[in-house]
């Protein structure tokens, strides 16, 4: 169900799922612990967000002296030019300006800066926010924030469900460090997939996993229906969905991508392993149309196999480029023409095939790896 809302979410153009701040201070934390000084005089945007009360905005603003950054910028979309329209009514913090502009508070968005102690109190932190409306709306794609982009060493956001390709190619334009949240369907995009595969892209320390029992989650707008076993609302009536399948995509580096899945051979598998569909079995299947072996489990790869391998897309968050490399993906290498001479016919699109009972089914998608030698 939680997903359902998701492609609901996607299709209407409600992209507003706010990241919860302990799931952006671990995510980051686990960055540090690999590199103290990541963030060390970078010059870190944000955008896609609402740094009035946005958590991305808090933690960095907050922990500015702390990570040692350089600068912090970010911007908020105004609210007129949102898909999702509601009423709209400005905070006590933006009209109790002197510049508080009625009209720009629904036509423009907003920036706002760190850079300097402007309180006086001799530290650099969140009460040190300038801010001011932006000359446009605060699309990402405006040469307002594009020049935003390409001032940042380093952007961070969640950014709009329904323009994660856009968006994620809206940075690799500029050839930019990142640290974006998206969703593991992303992986076979045929924008994203050719990224991961030659490691320029791959996912952060948190990915499709559940944290005491939830996915990663989201609190969402007031008027997001409530629906589905993994929509909530706590105490103070704020909502929030756990969304499966969701995580942290970057080019940051982390010491969890370097380490090694620990395998048992195919022996070991057949004997021990703890999937029904694996455990007693005299040998892995072979794909139809491609000469492969099919691994329905990531745990389940053997460690004593040299050739091709099919395994889900979910491998891609235990993928160690030291220990395997990819081949490809399936809707890429799948021979349909084998698959049509023997059905007569085609049934969606590119996908690898396995003979069951002398019936041929059509599997999800695979991600095509071998051994490092």
């Amino acid at each position: 169900m939680a997903n359902t809302n998701l492609a609901n979410a996607k299709t209407a153009k409600n992209d507003e799922f706010y990241t919860q701040y302990p799931d952006i201070q671990k995510e980051i934390n686990a960055y540090l612990d690999y590199d103290p000084n990541v963030f060390r005089g970078k010059t870190v945007l944000l955008p896609c967000d609402d740094p009035e009360w946005s958590n991305f905005t808090k933690f960095f603003a907050q922990n500015f002296e702390l990570l040692g950054l350089k600068k912090l910028i970010s911007t908020s979309y105004a609210p007129e030019s949102k898909k999702y329209k509601m009423p709209y009514q400005p905070t006590l913090f933006e009209t109790q300006q002197p510049y508080f502009n009625p009209d720009k508070s629904k036509t423009n968005g907003k920036i706002f800066v760190l850079t300097r102690d402007v309180t006086g109190d001799n530290r650099i932190d969140i009460n040190d926010l300038e801010w001011q409306y932006l000359e446009g709306d605060g699309d990402f794609r405006s040469k307002e924030i594009r020049n935003l982009r390409d001032e940042a060493d380093i952007i961070v956001t969640n950014p709009p469900f329904s323009l994660f390709r856009e968006f994620l190619a809206w940075i690799m334009e500029a050839d930019k460090k990142f640290l974006i949240i998206g969703n593991i369907n992303a992986i076979a995009y045929k924008e994203v997939f050719p990224l991961i595969m030659k490691n320029k892209i791959w996912t952060g320390c948190r990915f499709n996993k559940r944290v005491n029992g939830k996915n990663m989650t989201f609190l969402v707008p007031d008027y997001y229906e409530m629906s589905g076993t993994e929509l909530y609302m706590d105490e103070h009536g704020n909502k929030f969905i756990s969304v499966a399948g969701t995580g942290w995509f970057t080019n940051l580096e982390h010491g969890r991508r370097h380490e090694p899945l620990r395998l048992m051979t195919m022996a070991e598998n057949f004997k021990h392993s703890k999937h029904k569909e694996v455990r007693g079995r005299k040998d892995y299947e072979h794909y139809v149309n491609y000469d492969a072996i099919e691994i329905p489990f990531t745990d389940a790869i053997p460690s004593d196999y040299e050739g091709t391998m099919g395994v889900p897309i979910s491998f891609i968050d235990k993928y160690c480029p030291e220990q395997f490399e990819i081949i490809g993906i399936g809707l890429e290498l799948a021979n349909m023409d084998i698959i049509k001479k023997k059905l007569g016919k085609l049934n969606g699109g590119p996908r690898l095939y396995v003979e069951r009972d002398g019936e041929l089914v059509r599997l999800y998608e695979r991600i095509l790896i071998r051994k490092k030698q």
